[in-house]
């Protein structure tokens, strides 16, 4: 048998890459049975007879997500904007924390930054501990920056149509001449023009994922406040009174109120905890 990696699934066909070949599968009954999807990202043995290919097991995953469906990710590049379409930041903490959730090193990549000031909101998410780059298409500034960010990892990348997460990867890798859509002066957002999660190869260990839709990576799981609490790690380090403290309402015995109050932690990011947890 040989390994290799899923790139992309369409209609019961899987594309493995191993080496410089890529071979069309098809995956073995016993995964429908299972209840198991290949997806891209899967790390796989197959054979191949006479040409055809067949998938014949699924390795071990670091991770799955299932809006998009990819998994083994590495790194996760969020794309976003402070022009229009504008990414509000509590959209923003939402797709780190669930990067953090998953294993996944975040990467914030504030685009446009030709055409709007991103150095507050780069400075914040940078004292965070977060990496960040600021890029601008047209004249590809950060595009090096944002290259050697993903280097040797499996990523993806995930933003709201119009942000120019498109235009990056084609940057990135022109070959995969991903369809660029045109923001809609009606609606403030772009339309969709991702069809299907598909992994690019940049480099010998480096694979880009294009995700679909207008809000990729929204599956985050949010019903244990605990959860919550580990997407925030500026908190870490301010004590409470409780050990289980949800730092929100508990006044002057939570450390991370406190905190808020006296500037330690950004009050954007305080107000997005606390719209997560479904206190407004």
């Amino acid at each position: 048998m040989t390994e290799g990696i899923i790139t992309r699934g369409i209609g019961g066909f899987y594309y493995v890459a191993h080496g410089d070949e890529t071979v069309t599968c098809k995956a073995r009954g016993r995964f429908r049975l299972d209840g198991i999807a290949p997806l891209p990202g899967d790390r796989v043995r197959i054979t191949v007879k006479n040409g055809e290919g067949r998938l014949e097991e699924i390795l071990p995953r670091k991770n799955v997500f299932t809006r998009p469906p990819v998994a083994n990710l590495d790194a996760l590049v969020m794309v976003a904007s402070i022009a229009p379409p504008v990414s509000g930041t509590l959209w923003i903490d939402k797709i780190l924390g669930l990067a953090l959730q998953k294993g996944v090193t975040p990467i914030l990549c504030l685009n446009k930054s030709d055409i709007g000031d991103t150095s507050g909101i780069a400075e914040m998410y940078a004292s965070i501990g977060y990496t960040v780059v600021r890029t601008a298409v047209p004249a590809k500034e950060g595009i090096d920056e944002l290259r050697e960010a993903i280097r040797g990892k499996i990523l993806a990348f995930s933003g709201h149509s119009g942000v120019g997460k498109s235009s990056i990867l084609n940057i990135l890798l022109p070959e995969a001449n991903m369809p660029i859509g045109e923001v809609s002066e009606r609606l403030g957002r772009g339309r969709h023009t991702t069809r299907h999660v598909e992994l690019f190869k940049m480099g010998e260990d480096t694979w880009l994922a294009d995700t679909p839709g207008f809000s990729a990576f929204d599956d985050l799981d949010l019903g244990d406040k605990r959860d919550i609490k580990d997407m925030f790690p500026e908190f870490e380090g301010y004590s409470c009174r409780f050990s289980d403290c949800a730092h929100i309402g508990e006044g002057a015995d939570c450390g991370v109120i406190n905190a808020v109050r006296d500037g330690g932690i950004y009050q954007s990011r305080y107000d997005s905890y606390k719209k997560l947890c479904g206190s407004s």
